[in-house]
């Protein structure tokens, strides 16, 4: 396909002004702390997979609502650490699989939490972590990005994100993982989740968002018709009374608003021909970012990225920090 964003130089120096609700923080602190009232209770059960060179843990913790949230841990055989930590979000759709389909980072040293995420785990990686049935009750389009979305406190994204957060205290409450080392990584979906996690979690020390997806949605919505953001279309070309409700509460779940309260040291990655998550709603985010900052462009690729080169880079990034 053809480039259809800015060109590169504009997409540089895009730094478009940030749409953010006056009270922010304080939803979030609250949102936080709520969940923090909870036990955190972190289980860490032993399971065989037949690998040999890795252990591998049945990862339980409290997340959003009280609600149980699986996950994996991975760690390399033979280490008593304790490790850099490597907290991994998923893609839209999937959920945690199995241990076997996440052996990068063990195998380069690293302990590994993989976050199952809440409702899905059915389109790609099947998942073992359900919603809560009476939070964001409201009309929406199939799919999970209008659940809810007609009032931030009901939105599905907040569960979500507070899963996250939490994540990252059940990877520090592990014996064997240096809890000043955790880093947080995913590619789409899961590299939106991990700039908000960079937000809300700003003593992270390192964050790596791969194309990251809910960002910049305004702009998303209006370049491309690919899904996930097309269901955000779709809702508002039947709500059309809503359409204001609907980015007001957006505005609470942009990582552009997250990056900008960010301190961890980030890789970004963008593919310039990405019509799922624009080039543009990705270099705003990461223009926007308040921390230490790199990004790897790959310039003929689309919402796959660098995909295995872009692994490479992150594996040299974190080995030439510890």
């Amino acid at each position: 396909m053809a480039y259809f964003d800015m060109p590169l130089e504009a997409l540089e120096i895009y730094r478009p002004p940030r749409r953010e609700p006056v009270d922010f923080d304080a939803f979030w602190a609250q949102t936080l702390a709520e969940a923090r009232s909870v036990p955190l209770a972190p289980r860490f059960d032993s399971v065989d997979y037949g690998l040999r060179t890795v252990e591998t843990y049945d990862v339980t913790f409290t997340g959003y609502g009280g609600q149980p949230v699986k996950g994996w841990l991975l760690y390399p055989t033979g280490v008593s650490g304790p490790l850099p930590c490597v907290v991994e979000y998923i893609g839209y759709g999937g959920g945690r699989g199995f241990p076997t389909e996440w052996l990068l980072w063990s195998s380069a040293g690293f302990a590994h939490l993989v976050m199952d995420t809440r409702g899905q785990g059915s389109a790609w990686l099947h998942g073992d972590t359900p919603d809560i049935p009476d939070e964001g009750s409201s009309p929406h389009y199939p799919g999970f990005m209008t659940q809810g979305i007609l009032d931030p406190r009901t939105y599905y994204y907040r569960r979500v994100f507070v899963d996250a957060a939490r994540a990252v205290e059940a990877a520090r409450s592990h014996s064997r993982v240096d809890p000043a080392r955790i880093v947080v990584t995913g590619g789409s979906q899961g590299g939106g989740i991990t700039l908000a996690v960079s937000g809300l979690a700003p003593d992270i020390a390192v964050a790596m968002p791969d194309v990251p997806f809910l960002c910049h949605y305004a702009r998303a919505v209006a370049l491309t018709d690919r899904a996930p953001y097309n269901e955000i279309t779709r809702f508002c070309m039947i709500h059309r009374d809503a359409v204001d409700t609907v980015f007001d509460t957006l505005s609470y779940f942009d990582g552009v608003n997250f990056a900008a309260r960010a301190q961890a040291r980030a890789l970004f990655s963008v593919g310039l021909l990405d019509d799922i998550c624009p080039p543009s709603t990705v270099f705003a985010a990461y223009n926007h970012y308040a921390g230490p900052k790199e990004i790897r462009v790959w310039r003929y690729n689309q919402h796959d990225g660098g995909g295995a080169h872009q692994a490479v880079e992150k594996v040299r990034f974190l080995t030439n920090m510890w």
